[in-house]
């Protein structure tokens, strides 16, 4: 196709080419590019007519931004698109008018907030993705949809006073100002006029969206749109010759089929491959010179090397191309990292003190004519708990391990505080056993599992894609481990479908072809047979000998694997729990899967068998970052945090429920040979659900699953889903987030809007977990009774906008529940009482003694101050910003981290107004008195310090105003710190 096209370039012009799909896009532009074009290509837009377009926002935003450029070319320029794009009406040049705003020009900020809103851009608390606006004060942060990072305008009166750049994951500004920037609209420039008109077609338009706005409906209903089929076109087909195939067909031949990038074929058959075509005229591309260098090629007579950042791969009668490059990954946009827990009211949460309670919201109170903000806590009885934002630090979200609601603490009789110290005890015997495995393994020495660089990248390179670099980092740190003289113990964790078994295979590569045995555990027969069928496609080629011993393994091979490791001959088996009932002395290497799925008897086993080797463990739900750092000393930790290059993003909709939509959804999945996962979260009712999907598709094969059946029976049924027995999996829970089950890309959940976010996000994230397209659908019974609450979260997921943070939570959820499971002892009574939080916190504290790590102080002192300090609602509107920012204060551990924070407040929202600075103050005190002082108080201006060993001081401030108050304390901490 390239090919066709280079040649059909060089005679005829061409505005417009029209193709299938992204990936033919791509190729056709390398080849316009090459030929020195100024060339656009549009994204492929698979909405149907009405669909909501927030699950599309992101084409949609490709499509804006790339015609806005388009049209500002001039001359020399083709647009590319595929043909689902070009038969839509989209926006011509008089639509696409940029605003423009310059640094030290007036702006008019009532007429910018009309522009945007008219534009297509929606108002949100916190910009972070395409299209979004948020306007603080004198503040505005927008994220153009024609630019690959939001700017941050700061106003001063009705003058432009600077712009810059922000980074979405810190919400920081970059320091380099900029002379103006221009904004592209979403669809459409509108007068108030025609906006008017828009809203009043999009009521009456008979949309798919639950809610109808014109981020979801938009598209549809505006006019004058311009019909680019006006162009001078031409599609793919016409310029495709007969004889095309042909000319592949002998190419072909002439490529030796194992390699499968010309950077590797060129690295081992050069000469051969360029003998081959000295009548041509050799053209090789590479984005820098070290590639020609480690390839060893070199001008030639016929051969000339071209620096470019093009993938052009075409022959011709007179010329053959060759790049070396490959294609770059899109970058993704990073999301705000700042709101880890985002309480809502009612949520429940647990107070390292006091226990299990509810969030109540946060509450202004006055105490001695001073105004503070406090956090309301709800308990057993309706009592009530107003705990000081400075002390944030104390309470955490509850996560407890079955997922139900905890039962509510009482206060004042101290019965959590009994219950804490009694678990204490507990604590300390696991984390003498952690400690004390880690001390007798780091006395072993290790067996050193070497391998020559040239064979470990001959394995890497036959994977047949390109590594991420956190799949290259990790192979790097998992090698420096293996080839060091101490017995490996490395936990890597990563979600399905990041690469953790590719990460594996080296390590047991390595293992294997030093002359040892590996051994692959893992929890069920399902994955058993998954990592089987992977070992023995990979490892085949490199006579490795695979073998698989689980509960289905006949009495035959099982007796022929335990003669080969009785012979001592190197080899990987992959198995159960079985494993553990061999013997095997040429043992250099264990891989776990998701050891937290092994009984306890077995986990024990394990231990044992594991006393001299290298130990790698996997699982795919992380650790939190604190328990990771406790054990960091024991235990090396690795993460895969980057996609692969073909993962693609889950297409989400939030609709009504109804039998066209369920059919159409199954339907798609069933017509590319697929398997779908449908949540009905009541078991009482699941049958109910199971007659109404077979009266959609009386010959659906349907498996149901839920707690109320056997481990085995589940295990048995889901081997059988995997190899394609059934159609739909009919399920209550989330679906096992460890199994790899990427044959399953379509999930439907009913009554989404009873689902907590995180939970939404799971769910998710169960499909579309290899280059297929995955779909996600939230259903919804009635949209007209949903609160507006839940209907803000729905919309929200469907355009993975910021607006309740899911995917942070769903992570930070996980987290806390990785961090429980894989420490490996049945507690869950505890962690039920006390919640995942507190208890590894706990556990963290013991460890930390144990090893004697350094830990953090908690600030736990008393301070009675009569001052007004809080985070002023007319500064930061939006509890939850406010919320986020009392929590990171609590935790701050030196004042260096204040004054960090202090900036960002001062940078995101504006100068601080004089309640918020007063705050800020009194977490200083808070922290400059921590060592020393166990209670502050004042009376009007006389100010008294009870130190830890009960003496006291009175200190005079010059009056009781709260500046006065505060500056005398800071004065007087700092004089006896120095």
């Amino acid at each position: 196709m390239q090919a066709r096209l280079y040649e059909y370039l060089q005679d005829i012009q061409t505005e417009l080419i029209i193709c299938e799909d992204d990936k033919e896009a791509d190729d056709l532009a390398q080849v316009c590019l090459y030929l020195g074009f100024k060339t656009y290509v549009l994204p492929d837009f698979r909405a149907q007519f009405g669909s909501d377009l927030r699950s599309f926002s992101k084409e949609l935003f490709e499509i804006c931004k790339v015609l806005n450029a388009y049209h500002k070319e001039a001359q020399s320029k083709i647009l590319i698109s595929p043909i689902r794009t070009i038969l839509q009406k989209l926006p011509g040049k008089n639509n696409l008018q940029n605003i423009i705003l310059k640094s030290n020009s007036s702006i008019k900020l009532e007429k910018f907030k009309e522009e945007m809103l008219h534009s297509g851009y929606e108002f949100v608390d916190i910009v972070q993705d395409k299209g979004e606006i948020s306007i603080r004060g004198e503040i505005i942060d927008i994220f153009a949809i024609n630019e690959d990072q939001p700017f941050r305008i700061l106003l001063f009166s009705d003058e432009v006073e600077s712009i810059r750049y922000f980074d979405v994951n810190s919400q920081k500004s970059i320091p380099k100002e900029l002379s103006s920037i221009e904004i592209c609209p979403f669809l459409s420039n509108l007068n108030q006029d025609q906006y008017n008109n828009l809203q009043e077609k999009i009521r009456n338009f008979q949309g798919q969206s639950i809610i109808s706005d014109v981020n979801s409906l938009g598209f549809w209903c505006i006019d004058n749109f311009y019909d680019y089929l006006n162009l001078n076109f031409i599609s793919v087909k016409e310029f495709q010759s007969n004889d095309f195939e042909e000319d592949i067909s002998k190419i072909n031949q002439n490529i030796l089929p194992q390699a499968k990038y010309c950077k590797n074929l060129l690295s081992t058959y050069n000469q051969d491959f360029f003998s081959f075509h000295k009548d041509k005229n050799i053209i090789v591309l590479a984005k820098n010179e070290v590639l020609f260098r480690a390839l060893n090629i070199e001008h030639s007579q016929n051969i000339t090397l071209k620096i470019c950042d093009l993938r052009l791969n075409l022959i011709t009668k007179e010329k053959l191309i060759v790049s070396l490059n490959k294609k770059q990954k899109n970058k993704r946009i990073k999301k705000a990292n700042l709101i880890i827990d985002e309480l809502r009211v009612g949520d429940y949460i647990v107070h390292e003190d006091y226990g299990v309670a509810k969030f109540l919201g946060l509450e202004i109170i006055v105490i001695a004519g001073a105004k503070k903000e406090f956090v309301a806590l709800g308990y057993l009885n309706n009592d009530k708990l107003l705990l000081p934002v400075e002390n944030l630090y104390m309470i955490d979200k509850y996560i407890g391990v079955s997922g139900g609601i905890p039962l509510l603490d009482k206060l004042g009789k101290g019965t959590f505080l009994k219950l804490k110290e009694k678990l204490k005890e507990k604590l300390f015997a696991i984390a003498s056993n952690i400690v004390s495995l880690a001390a007798a393994r780091s006395l072993i020495k290790a067996k050193n599992l070497y391998i020559s660089e040239n064979l470990q990248d001959e394995f890497i390179n036959s994977a047949g894609f390109a590594y991420t670099k956190d799949q290259e980092q990790v192979c790097k740190e998992i090698f420096q481990d293996i080839q060091s003289s101490k017995v490996m113990d490395r936990l890597l964790s990563g979600d399905v479908g990041f690469g953790k078994t590719e990460i594996a295979m080296n390590a047991i590569f390595a293992c294997v072809k030093s002359g040892f045995t590996a051994l692959f555990f893992v929890p069920t027969t399902l994955l058993s047979s998954q990592h089987f069928k992977t070992l023995k496609r990979r490892f085949t080629s490199f006579n490795i000998n695979v073998f698989k011993l689980d509960r289905f393994t006949n009495s035959k091979e099982k007796k022929q694997i335990l003669e080969f490791l009785k012979e001592k001959k190197p080899c990987v088996v992959v198995g159960t729990h079985s494993l553990l009932n061999i013997e095997c002395e040429n043992l250099g290497l264990i891989v776990i899967d998701e050891e937290h799925k092994f009984g306890v008897k077995q986990k024990e086993k394990l231990k044992e068998f594991s006393k001299n080797s290298h130990i790698l463990s996997m699982s795919a739900t992380p650790i939190p970052r604190s328990l990771n750092q406790a054990l960091s000393s024991l235990k090396s930790y690795s993460v895969l945090q980057t996609p692969p290059d073909d993962r693609l993003d889950v297409r989400t909709f939030v609709r009504e429920s109804s039998d066209a939509l369920v059919k159409e959804a199954i339907s798609r999945e069933l017509r590319r040979a697929g398997q779908i996962f449908y949540i009905h979260n009541h078991i009482a009712s699941i049958n109910e659900s199971k007659k109404y999907l077979l009266e959609l598709f009386p010959h659906l094969k349907i498996l149901i699953l839920h707690s109320k059946i056997d481990a085995k029976t589940t295990e048995e049924e889901m081997l059988r889903f995997e190899n394609k027995e059934y159609d739909l999996l009919l399920c209550t829970s989330i679906v096992e987030s460890g199994i790899d089950l990427p044959n399953v890309n379509t999930i439907i959940i009913e009554n989404s809007d009873r689902f907590g976010m995180a939970d939404l996000h799971q769910l998710r994230g169960r499909v579309g977990r290899s280059s297929i397209q995955g779909y996600c659908y939230f259903l919804i019974e009635d949209k007209e009774k949903l609160t507006k609450d839940s209907l803000k979260r729905l919309t929200s997921l469907e355009s993975n906008s910021y607006l309740g943070s899911g995917s942070v939570l769903a992570y930070h959820d996980l987290e806390i529940r990785g961090g429980g499971n894989l420490l490996g002892v049945d507690q869950s009574g505890h962690i039920e009482q006390i919640g995942y939080s507190l208890y590894l916190k706990m556990l963290e504290d013991e460890i930390n003694k144990l090893s004697k790590n350094e830990t953090i102080k908690e600030n736990k002192i008393d301070l009675k101050l009569n001052v007004n300090a809080f985070i002023n609602s007319e500064y930061i509107n939006e509890d939850r910003l406010r919320l986020e920012l009392y929590r990171r204060l609590s935790k701050c551990a030196s004042v260096s981290e204040i004054y960090e924070i202090e900036s960002e407040m001062i940078d995101r929202f504006g100068k601080l107004d004089i309640y918020t600075k007063q705050f800020l103050d009194l977490i200083t005190i808070k922290i400059l008195a921590s060592d020393d002082y166990k209670l502050i108080s004042n009376f009007e201006q006389n100010i008294c310090f009870v130190k830890n060993d009960d003496n006291k001081e009175i200190v005079k401030a010059k009056s009781k105003d709260d500046d006065d108050i505060l500056d005398t304390i800071l004065t007087y901490l700092r004089r006896t710190k120095s």
